[in-house]
């Protein structure tokens, strides 16, 4: 029998994967996939296809990255994918922790909301300026050998059974025309892509105006918390709202408020007209220091003085949402799929968990491995996420804030920090069983003290996940035993079922010791496996961990048959066609 070493060490029977996406394949086109637009989203979607191997361009129609603080909170889920990414530490090191938020009404403190999340949560809440998340991610990228291509416009396509032909245009006017297997949009709430397909974006706008500014102040509030400071009429309605989100830097603060009378771009004549949908930065006369100082002397907790303004704008928010996030070979993903208020920062985390999502789906189709409803499973997953943030943040935005929200308030945590997401009922994950713990569909909870056979510190279920593709967790006493008992059904059947695409893992339960073998095995020394994982003692069970962090099966006492069953939703049988369109 042939043997292929995994990066684990384990042997895997069958012979060498068998790649399509090679060079024989990308004669007939110019790249594999391409990403049009360099926000955060673009680029989660370029480095997450340069990791798995994917070649993909990037281009953007801006010469320089934007040096403004717009997107600014980062939610916790967003650093789990970015651990997975391998881009974490660098976030860590450039943003500010996001503790919790002081509410004012009528000048009057209403209360201090804490950000607090249970522990096994790896992370908390972050802010960092767009900017440099960009930054870091473009850097990332880079290190793959891909760089954006600035100035640089998509101009049309056109998409027939094979690949998508896109027409681009340089800052020198230069035409080219780039055949790709598949094409991104990342292109923002005016999106070319977007409207390329024809795709619905229904939903509206509101009527009032804000401008945000970026200024330094001098008031001695607790670092880490933001404000929130409203004035209501005579109806108990906001009449006057000023929001404040620490940034790095000393006491430094993205600030939205109302838009002051002669700034309005009602009356400057730069809103949005026709069919231009009215969200984002205004092309207008921008916000003076003098014009934020005024509503700090309305509507400040304390007596302050604004500084350092690095900049300011005029800004409008829509609620809309497309009707389908993708067709053919040509995908949308963050804000040309979806717009909403800024209320809870949810859309860049919302947008990159789309890019995140189709990412590794693609980069099994471009290897011939997908299965033929892979890739319809991304509008099947994400565009319900989208649906239910679009309509949370129009509910928050319009009556009080996240913290108005009669929600439960630990569950309302978990839903901000958008560690709820999931995608029970996908056509790509099994059916949800009828017991306790995590299934299908479900994020992958984290979890210390898993112990492995050399080092002499415990590791998290996070660390023996990174950098890896779709994973196999079995959990039991046969496993990692120095013996085989189960391994071959269960390794061997997923590795042949796949063509070697899935590393296999092993947990022994606490007392069981740590284990040997041909599979890298852990011991769950604390029992925080068996507790997140709700495994029900030392009964086997197995798990699928696709690479985005989310369960795909649960299988209690497992055999191969429903595991191959669970497999064939995801992956092309070897050798057998895949599906590449939606």
């Amino acid at each position: 029998m042939v043997t292929e070493t995994t990066r684990s060490g384990a042997a895997r029977p069958g012979g060498a994967v068998a790649r399509t996406s090679g060079s024989a394949a990308r004669d007939a086109r110019g790249t594999d996939v391409l990403v049009v637009g360099a926000g955060p989203v673009g680029l989660t979607a370029a480095l997450e296809l340069r990791r798995q191997g994917v070649s993909c361009r990037i281009v953007d129609r801006l010469p320089a990255r934007l040096p403004y603080a717009k997107a600014v909170g980062v939610q916790p889920r967003t650093l789990e994918v970015w651990d997975r990414m391998g881009v974490v530490r660098a976030a860590l090191e450039a943003a500010v922790p996001m503790r919790g938020q002081y509410v004012y009404v009528d000048g009057a403190e209403q209360g201090r909301y804490d950000l607090v999340l249970p522990p096994e949560v790896p992370y908390g809440f972050a802010a960092l300026p767009q900017y440099e998340t960009e930054r870091l991610l473009e850097e990332a990228l880079a290190r793959h050998g891909t760089r954006v291509e600035r100035a640089t416009a998509l101009d049309a396509f056109a998409q027939d059974p094979d690949g998508v032909t896109a027409r681009l245009t340089d800052a020198t006017g230069a035409r080219e025309e780039l055949r790709a297997g598949y094409l991104i949009g990342c292109d923002g709430a005016h999106s070319t892509v977007r409207k390329g397909l024809g795709l619905a974006f229904e939903g509206g706008a509101f009527p009032e105006e804000y401008m945000l500014g970026d200024v330094e102040v001098d008031w001695d509030l607790p670092e880490g918390y933001g404000v929130r400071s409203m004035r209501l009429d005579g109806t108990g309605a906001v009449d006057d709202v000023l929001v404040c989100i620490p940034l790095p830097g000393r006491r430094r603060y993205r600030m939205s408020m109302r838009v002051p009378p002669g700034l309005s771009a009602r009356d400057t004549g730069s809103g949005a007209s026709g069919t231009r949908v009215a969200h984002g930065l205004d092309g207008g006369p921008a916000p003076g220091l003098a014009d934020i100082q005024a509503v700090l002397d309305r509507l400040s907790p304390q007596r302050t003085t604004a500084s350092a303004l690095r900049w300011a704008s005029v800004f409008r928010i829509s609620h809309r949402i497309v009707d389908r996030y993708g067709a053919g070979r040509v995908f949308v993903a963050g804000d040309a799929a979806h717009i909403h208020p800024p209320t809870g920062a949810q859309g860049m985390n919302t947008g990159i968990q789309d890019a995140y999502n189709l990412a590794w789906k693609l980069a099994l189709a471009v290897d011939g491995a997908a299965s033929p409803t892979l890739l319809a499973s991304y509008d099947a997953e994400r565009r319900p996420v989208g649906e239910e943030v679009v309509g949370r943040t129009v509910r928050h935005a319009t009556g009080g804030g996240v913290q108005a929200d009669p929600e439960d308030p630990a569950t309302l945590m978990l839903r901000e920090a958008q560690l709820l997401v999931g995608y029970r009922g996908s056509p790509v994950v099994d059916p949800p069983g009828d017991g306790p713990g995590p299934g299908p569909g479900d994020r992958a909870p984290d979890c210390g003290g898993l112990l492995g056979p050399i080092a002499a510190y415990p590791v998290r279920l996070y660390d023996v996940l990174r950098d890896r593709p779709t994973v196999l967790l079995l959990y039991g006493t046969g496993y990692g035993s120095g013996g085989v008992a189960g391994r071959d059904d269960l390794a061997s059947t997923a590795w042949r079922a796949t063509g070697g695409r899935v590393d296999v893992c092993a947990v022994r339960p606490p007392g069981a010791g740590r284990g040997t073998g041909p599979l890298p095995v852990y011991q769950d020394a604390a029992g925080e496996f068996a507790a997140r994982y709700a495994t029900g003692g030392d009964r086997p069970v197995a798990f699928v961990v696709r690479p985005d962090g989310h369960l795909g099966a649960r299988l209690p006492d497992p055999d191969p048959a429903r595991l191959t069953a669970h497999l064939a939703r995801v992956f092309a049988a070897p050798g057998g066609a895949t599906g590449g369109a939606v």
